[in-house]
């Protein structure tokens, strides 16, 4: 794969530790707050929401002060690109939660622990990957190619019922762990009888993790389509999915306004596609600024798209209901 500046950047060990440090100090302090498991409210879920993305965003100016403003585009195209693909993995929640029937009150301790096992698969998958973009011409080829097909399945089959206890992990772990079909607080484990049984809530979890395994290989896979610095590919994947939580919780209630946004995030996918396929051609890898603008663009005008689209849709319904006959009382 053609390289550019971004794609070396040179990162001493006490960076990677102090990274890695942070990030285990704010999931202890998330874990700490949500403890009681208690039901998370809008504005409580909001407030984090805006401490994640004033991390993620605080982040890019330390590397902007770091390395310089174009290692830094880098960045912010990934961490925009993730924080868009991200959204699509709350739809996916939401469904898993709608389908187990899960209280409230777990939700966040589910979510928590699906954030963890996400951040230790994309950190495999980036390493694995940018390793692969250098040692093989031909896997960029690959990624492309896959990016292209998950872009086509997310614009074309998004409405697709899910089946989370169908998912070939959940019917595995079924199998070989004994499941007490039901919840027992917020415990994963449980003793039934004198023997230690896994609960529902534990199938829940393995649900969402499989999901976000799946969704963790495209996403690093269009990130890698930016740059192949590690770094700035797991920073960018970190900074993202450490906000997931919080933004479930702040647009689960919302997630029918956004109806249009998978056709957005399926340009987005393509485009990764395509970039990486031209970074081995002679047009070589495209100009961040360019990058950028299309990602903003793109996201503006899906988010747009669907506000209004769903505004209409409202404002048709109420039409109808007005127009409904009122029943007459003849009492």
């Amino acid at each position: 794969m053609v390289t550019d500046a971004t794609d070396v950047v040179v990162v001493p060990l006490w960076g990677w530790v102090a990274l890695s440090a942070a990030i285990a100090v704010m999931l202890a302090v998330d874990l700490f707050m949500h403890r009681d498991n208690h039901v998370i409210g809008f504005r409580e879920a909001a407030v984090w929401s805006a401490i994640w993305i004033a991390a993620g965003l605080g982040f890019g100016v330390i590397v902007w002060w770091a390395y310089g403003g174009d290692v830094a585009g880098t960045y912010y195209a990934g961490y925009l690109i993730e924080k868009a693909l991200s959204v699509d993995n709350v739809f996916v929640f939401a469904l898993i939660f709608t389908y187990f029937s899960v209280p409230d009150r777990y939700q966040h301790k589910v979510l928590f622990w699906g954030v963890v096992g996400a951040l230790l698969f994309r950190l495999v998958f980036i390493f694995v990957g940018a390793e692969l973009l250098a040692a093989f011409f031909w896997t960029a080829y690959t990624f492309g190619a896959f990016l292209l097909y998950t872009a086509y399945k997310m614009a074309f089959q998004h409405d697709k019922e899910l089946q989370p206890d169908e998912n070939l992990l959940v019917r595995l772990v079924r199998r070989v762990v004994p499941i007490d079909p039901n919840y027992h607080g917020d415990r994963l484990f449980t003793r039934v009888k004198g023997k230690r049984v896994a609960t529902l809530l534990f199938v829940v979890l393995i649900a969402i993790e499989a999901t976000d395994l799946i969704f963790a290989i495209d996403s690093v896979a269009a990130v890698l389509a930016i740059t192949t610095s590690t770094f700035i590919v797991w920073t960018a994947n970190a900074f993202a999915v450490l906000g997931l939580r919080s933004l479930y919780f702040c647009l689960s209630g919302l997630l029918r306004r956004f109806t249009h946004l998978h056709y957005g995030l399926a340009f987005l996918l393509a485009f990764a596609g395509l970039k990486l396929i031209l970074s081995e051609t002679p047009v070589g890898k495209l100009p961040i600024p360019v990058t950028l603008g299309v990602i903003v663009v793109t996201l503006t005008v899906s988010i747009v798209w669907s506000l209004l689209a769903t505004r209409s849709a409202d404002a048709a319904a109420a039409v109808d209901e007005g127009d409904r006959p009122r029943e007459v009382r003849t009492d």
